[in-house]
């Protein structure tokens, strides 16, 4: 189930477009304002955005700007301003795509997918397998050997997959800190110790001889199937 994270300050079409997204089976995140959007994003991990451009405070242009500093979720703006100018400008600040309001919702759903598609990783591996376990990119889940799914909080998945898809390769402490809790904790080094002890304990046999996930002192961390 992919997560869009929505973001617009009308109360009464920020509720309709998430039931409609969601009853086409999105997990859908509410934001009234780019400020808070810029705080979620960090914690919901979302795999697309949803952006209107008039909101009160920041800008949504200022958002797209922010969510691009630190990381390359597709987003799809939104917005009832139609000017070339602002297409244009919006785009170059980092935006994938631009519907104007009012619109038809299967363009919007048919837009919505060729994001997500576009933001799958070419050519990887939709299952990595280990010895223990199995970690599935396509549907965000770790099976372990006996079937059963673990279950990871939405910061440990994010660890995980980011890892996993830079299999048998160093990720820096600050890139891993800036990819999952954004660039105000880069020197939050802490944040990684405590949820790699946590994913350790849940996927590796023995989580004081780690297996699969090594820590490379002073470094940063690497995921070996």
């Amino acid at each position: 189930m992919s997560t869009i994270l929505l973001v617009d300050d009308e109360p009464t079409f920020l509720r309709a477009l998430s039931t409609i997204l969601r009853a086409h089976g999105f997990k859908v995140e509410g934001c009234a304002t780019g400020e808070e959007a810029l705080r979620s994003a960090p914690g919901v991990h979302p795999d697309l955005v949803i952006l209107d451009l008039g909101l009160p405070g920041i800008d949504g242009s200022e958002v797209v700007c922010a969510l691009r500093a630190w990381s390359q979720m597709p987003v799809l703006v939104l917005s009832a301003r139609a000017s070339e100018e602002e297409k244009v400008a919006v785009l170059d600040a980092g935006a994938d795509d631009y519907v104007t309001k009012p619109f038809a919702m299967n363009e919007l759903l048919a837009r919505i997918r060729a994001a997500l598609r576009r933001a799958a990783p070419a050519g990887e591996a939709a299952v990595v397998k280990t010895d223990h376990f199995a970690v599935d990119l396509a549907s965000k889940q770790v099976v372990l050997g006996g079937g059963e799914v673990v279950r990871l909080t939405p910061t440990q998945w994010h660890l995980v997959e980011t890892l996993v898809r830079n299999q048998g390769k160093l990720v820096s402490q600050r890139q891993l800190l800036q990819e999952v809790w954004g660039p105000h904790h880069v020197g939050q080094s802490n944040y990684l110790r405590v949820y790699m002890a946590q994913i350790r304990g849940k996927l590796e046999p023995i989580p004081s001889r780690p297996r699969y996930f090594l820590t490379e002192p002073g470094m940063g961390y690497r995921f070996v199937a």
